[in-house]
C-alpha cells in the first residue's frame, strides 16, 4: 500500500518473468522458514510458467482489468483469460486465489466463471462497512459469493 501521495498503488500484478533469481531466492528462505507463498500476477502463461519454475505454491490471479472494464465484451474477454490462466495454473499443480479491484456489483459473474480456491476483497468490503458495519459488510459479499457459486453448480458450470 502507498505511504505518500505521490506512491502509487498495485496496478498490476509482479513480473515474475523479469525477476526470476530474486524471487526464487526470496521465496526459498520463505519456505525454510515454513512460510507459504503466493505471487500475485497477471493472468498471462508466461507469468504463470514463471511462478511455477521459481517454486510458490500459489498464485493470486490479478482481476483488475475484469473490474475496471467498461463493457461487457471486455470484461467477457478478461474472464476468459483469467480462465485459461487458471486452468494452467491448476494444470501445473499451483493453487489458484484471485483479485484486485472485487466489488459487490462485479464479483458474481466471476464466482460464476472461475474455479479459485479464494477470492481476495478488501477495499469494497471495508468501505461497505464504513456504512453497514463490518460483520454486515462480510455477510453481504459471502451471500452474493454463495448465491453465485450456486448458479454456478446449477447450471453444470
Amino acid at each position: 500500500m502507498p505511504e505518500k501521495r505521490q506512491e502509487i498503488t498495485t496496478e498490476g500484478g509482479l513480473d515474475v518473468v523479469s525477476q526470476k533469481k530474486t524471487i526464487m531466492d526470496a521465496i526459498k528462505k520463505f519456505k525454510d522458514a515454513g512460510i507459504m507463498v503466493s505471487l500475485f500476477i497477471d493472468p498471462e502463461e508466461n507469468q504463470i510458467a514463471a511462478s511455477k519454475d521459481v517454486d510458490a505454491q500459489y498464485i493470486e490471479l490479478h482481476t483488475g482489468n475484469y473490474a475496471n472494464a467498461k463493457d461487457m465484451a471486455v470484461r467477457n474477454k478478461m474472464i476468459e483469460k483469467l480462465q485459461v490462466g487458471v486452468k494452467m495454473a491448476q494444470k501445473l499443480g499451483l493453487r489458484v486465489n484471485a483479485g484486485h479491484g472485487l466489488t459487490y456489483q462485479n464479483v458474481g459473474l466471476l464466482v460464476e466463471s472461475l474455479v479459485v480456491e479464494e477470492l481476495h476483497i478488501g477495499h469494497s468490503i471495508v468501505s461497505r462497512a464504513v456504512f453497514v458495519g463490518i460483520q454486515n459488510a462480510v455477510s453481504e459479499m459471502k451471500e452474493l459469493i454463495f448465491k453465485y457459486s450456486l448458479v454456478k453448480h446449477t447450471l453444470g458450470k
